[in-house]
């Protein structure tokens, strides 16, 4: 009797916990594909921080400028700092991310859902190709090897396309 008991007790927990995860309660797919995985911004600064990275894709309104930076090295240092060097050359610039879920008035890419923002900041003249990067970006993706980000600019109404891979 005990042996029954028990299978009629873990039948019954096993229909319950099927019909508790109805497909309805699954969160909607972001249709904008514009989202980090569901990374908190606190797991992308620590993402970010290991080891250094390269742009491998940088489009900028539909023209393809990665080979801009061909040979750029990007780290993005715990103290805020954002140093790209290539060679004898070094370009020092300053990194954060923000959680946008507090101010949804950033939300440049659409998606009210998740809107923290890769915010990239470099002391350069505007004609630096590293102007370009310049911007509060949102995620499209992230993981442990690749960043991937969209910006769509207010003024031109151009959309920009930058992917970090950790080396």
């Amino acid at each position: 009797m005990r042996h029954t008991f028990l299978k009629s007790l873990a039948l019954v927990v096993l229909v319950i916990a099927v019909t508790s995860c109805s497909k309805g309660d699954d969160p909607a797919p972001d249709d904008n594909n514009n989202n980090n995985n569901g990374t908190s911004a606190d797991q992308t600064i620590q993402v970010v921080q290991t080891g250094s990275w390269r742009i491998t894709s940088f489009i900028d309104s539909g023209q393809n400028e990665t080979a801009d930076f061909t040979g750029y090295t990007f780290s993005f240092n715990t103290n805020g700092t954002l140093v790209a060097t290539n060679g004898s050359e070094t370009i020092m610039g300053t990194w954060n991310v923000t959680d946008g879920s507090a101010n949804s008035s950033n939300d440049d890419d659409g998606n009210s859902t998740d809107d923290d923002n890769f915010n990239i900041f470099f002391s350069v003249p505007d004609t630096s190709k590293f102007d370009d990067l310049i911007d509060d970006w949102d995620f499209i993706s992230v993981t442990n090897t690749k960043i991937e980000l969209i910006d769509i600019s207010g003024g031109n109404g151009g959309t920009d396309y930058l992917t970090f891979e950790k080396l």
